[in-house]
């Protein structure tokens, strides 16, 4: 178990509120939220300046709490995210009973299990899914490290986590795959 200076339920009790956080995730620092709230989601775009029908990142606690989203699991892409050591983004096609503001406009959503623990604890707590999206304005580069967010987005959400702050080792976005029409798993970014 990790130390944090952190409460979790004090985090996912603003979470359910509607707030907003800048966390830490398994791969690079984040802005999130609630993703079932709508408001919530809105000032998510707002604060990085983006247009809100992109679709979002959603991070689940576990392949249980997926499958309330995605029913229709397909048992190939389940066998890969329990066994799958780097982090993977899926991009679930069809099916998915998750609200249209956080889909793409083709329908479609992209949803990661995170191996970090500290993110699934605070997602187990909220009972939901949150948000994930590069913590920084729309069309910047991504920060490696919690030093390279910029003090507009971390004044811009209601709670700056302080786990990892001073971890300087640099981490990249996950690689997203999604199962092409054969079935046969497609990657996007790897």
């Amino acid at each position: 178990m990790f130390l944090l200076r952190d409460d979790i339920s004090e985090i996912a009790t603003i979470l359910s509120k509607g707030g907003t956080i800048c966390y830490p995730t398994d791969t690079i620092w984040g802005v999130g939220c609630d993703a079932l709230n709508e408001t919530a989601v809105a000032r998510i775009s707002a604060i990085k300046g983006r247009t809100p029908d992109k679709g979002y990142v959603l991070l689940v606690s576990s392949i249980d709490m997926l499958k309330q989203y995605v029913p229709k699991l397909n048992p190939r892409l389940e066998t890969l995210l329990a066994y799958h050591t780097r982090p993977l983004t899926i991009i679930y096609e069809r099916n998915v009973g998750l609200p249209a503001y956080v889909k793409a406009p083709d329908g479609s959503v992209a949803i990661r299990l995170p191996q970090d623990e500290f993110c699934r604890e605070l997602i187990q707590a909220l009972g939901r899914p949150l948000v994930s999206t590069s913590a920084n304005k729309s069309g910047e580069p991504f920060p490696a490290t919690f030093g390279g967010i910029s003090s507009e987005i971390l004044g811009s959400v209601d709670y700056v986590v302080k786990y990892r702050q001073d971890d300087k080792e640099p981490h990249e976005p996950s690689s997203i795959a999604r199962l092409d029409r054969h079935q046969e798993l497609e990657f996007l970014r790897d």
